[in-house]
C-alpha cells in the first residue's frame, strides 16, 4: 500500500543575507530555527550567499541556489516567488524576512483565518500580515523548555511594537501574486506594493497583529553600501518605478480590510489615521488626473502630514 505523506500547510521562503557578519548570522539562525519548530510547515531558502549552504544543511531546510538577481547580485522578488511556487508542496506560501522569529501563534492564526466564516470568497484570494515587535537580541536563542513564553516576557518587557508601515511577512494562497515585478529584495517599496496589489485585486488584507507576536531582531545596515538604510539605496528608486510610482508604495497595514481578533475576522476599527487614508484613496479614484501631491494635500490636513510621513518612513 502506498503511503502519501500529508502536505505541509505553509511553505515559508526567504533569501538570507550572507552569514559572514557574526550578528547577522546569529539572528538568521535564530529566525530559521524558529520556523523549523513549527508543525505543518516547510522552509525554502533561496540564493548563493556565503554560508547559506552550510546553514541550510545545519538547520535541515531546503536550499535552492539558482535565484535570479539584479546587476548587483541581489535576489529579485519575482524569481523568489516563482521558485517557491514551483518547489512548494503547500497551498499557502509565505515570504518572510530572515530576521523574524515566528512562534506557534503564527500557525494558529493562519488556521483561524482559513476556518473563519468571515473570510470573503477564498477563490478571490487574501493576504495575511501583521505588525512586528522590535527587540535587541545579542545571543543565540535557547529553544529548549518553555522558550516561547520566555521570549514573550522579554518582548513585553524590552521590545517595541513597530509602526504599521509595510510588513516583514506576507502569507497568501499559491494562486495569488503570480505577476510580481522584478523588485529587489531588501530594498524599500515592494512590501507596500504587496498591499496595494491585494487591494487592487479585491483580496482580503487581514491584519493579524491582535492575534500573534512576530519578533524582529534588531540589526544595523552594514550589509548595505555605506551602511545606509535601504530607503536611501538606488535600488529603492527602481522598486518605486516598478511599483508604478509613490502612490502604490504608500499602502500600509492601515489599508487592511479585516483584522483577526479572538479567532474571528472583523472589520478594523475606524481611527483618525484610517479615516484619512480611506479619504485619500477615495479622492485618488475620483481625481485620478490630479498629481499625487495635490490629492495628498486635499486628503491630509497639514496637522496630519508629519504624523503620516513618520509611519511611512
Amino acid at each position: 500500500m502506498m503511503i502519501i505523506e500529508n502536505m505541509p500547510l505553509i511553505t515559508l521562503f526567504s533569501a538570507p543575507k550572507p552569514f559572514t557578519n557574526p550578528h547577522v548570522a546569529m539572528i538568521q539562525r535564530n529566525a530559521i530555527k524558529s520556523w523549523t519548530l513549527l508543525p505543518d510547515v516547510e522552509v525554502i531558502l533561496l540564493g548563493k550567499e556565503e554560508g547559506l549552504v552550510e546553514a541550510a544543511q545545519e538547520l535541515g531546510v531546503k536550499h535552492i541556489p539558482h535565484v535570479e538577481c539584479n546587476t548587483s547580485g541581489t535576489p529579485l522578488i519575482s524569481s523568489m516567488f516563482k521558485l517557491a511556487r514551483e518547489n512548494s508542496n503547500s497551498d499557502l506560501l509565505c515570504i518572510v524576512n530572515t530576521d523574524m522569529i515566528l512562534m506557534p501563534d503564527f500557525l494558529e492564526a493562519a488556521k483561524q483565518v482559513l476556518e473563519s466564516d468571515g473570510l470573503p470568497s477564498k477563490k478571490r484570494g487574501f493576504v495575511f500580515l501583521s505588525q512586528r515587535w522590535d527587540l535587541d537580541i545579542t545571543q543565540p536563542l535557547d529553544f529548549s523548555g518553555d522558550w516561547v513564553n520566555g521570549l514573550r516576557f522579554t518582548v513585553h518587557s524590552h521590545g517595541q511594537l513597530h509602526r504599521p508601515a509595510g510588513s516583514d511577512f506576507f502569507l497568501f494562497p499559491k494562486s495569488c501574486y503570480q505577476d510580481i515585478p522584478d523588485f529587489t529584495i531588501g530594498r524599500a517599496g515592494w512590501d507596500n506594493w504587496m498591499i496595494y496589489k491585494a487591494r487592487r485585486e479585491g483580496w482580503a488584507v487581514i491584519d493579524c497583529t491582535p492575534s500573534l507576536m512576530i519578533v524582529h531582531q534588531n540589526h544595523d545596515y552594514s550589509h548595505l553600501p555605506g551602511g545606509k538604510i535601504h530607503y536611501d539605496h538606488p535600488d529603492t528608486n527602481i522598486n518605486i518605478r516598478l511599483a508604478g510610482g509613490h502612490a502604490h508604495i504608500r499602502y500600509t497595514i492601515l489599508d487592511s480590510t479585516h483584522c483577526l481578533v479572538d479567532g474571528k475576522l472583523a472589520r478594523p476599527q475606524m481611527t483618525s489615521l484610517r479615516f484619512t487614508r480611506k479619504l485619500e484613496l477615495f479622492l485618488r479614484a475620483v481625481f485620478f488626473f490630479l498629481p499625487e501631491n495635490v490629492v495628498e494635500n486635499i486628503a491630509r490636513p497639514k496637522r496630519w502630514q508629519k504624523r503620516i510621513q513618520k509611519l511611512l518612513k
